[in-house]
């Protein structure tokens, strides 16, 4: 028997908003994630009974994200944006804004295989398949952007300079 979609959203809708958010920074996030999930009710009756619920929503988290992406990239840029809010403990649920930029500053492969591996524990091959490339390319990009965010993310190592 299938689980009501409550449930899925209940489960799974932190960690998408996690994903939404470093892939689309803090503005967009939220749509992206409601658009995830009106996607996924849809779908939902369709979905095979041992698909893997998570890289599902995932996949479509990052099909919205694209679709973001691609609107703003239309919209015109406004000429003063208001400062990012801080969060006080660097978790996505608090929002950190200099994390945020921190991972913008990440060419956008490096950013979705950080987001999709360390935020919502997809395995590279499924990276792989959502971004194009092989699976070494998305463990590569993945690596290489964690190792940015620790150059260039003061709060990615603690007082001693060992990376958390």
């Amino acid at each position: 028997m299938r689980r009501p979609f409550e449930q899925i959203v209940a489960e799974y809708g932190p960690v998408v908003l996690r994903v939404c958010r470093a892939v689309l920074g803090p503005q967009d996030a939220e749509d992206a994630w409601s658009e995830t999930f009106v996607s996924a009710l849809k779908a939902y009756p369709d979905l095979p009974a041992d698909a893997n619920v998570e890289a599902w929503l995932v996949t479509i988290a990052h099909r919205k994200a694209v679709d973001v992406t691609r609107a703003a990239a239309r919209r015109p840029t406004p000429v003063e944006s208001l400062p990012e809010r801080a969060g006080l403990a660097g978790r996505p649920e608090d929002w950190d804004g200099d994390l945020w930029r921190a991972l913008k500053a990440l060419p956008d492969r490096q950013r979705q295989a950080v987001a999709y591996h360390y935020l919502a524990g997809l395995p590279y091959k499924e990276i792989a398949a959502m971004c194009g490339g092989s699976t070494d390319a998305a463990r590569r990009a993945a690596a290489d952007g964690i190792r940015t965010l620790r150059d260039t993310y003061p709060r990615f190592t603690d007082q001693s300079g060992v990376a958390r």
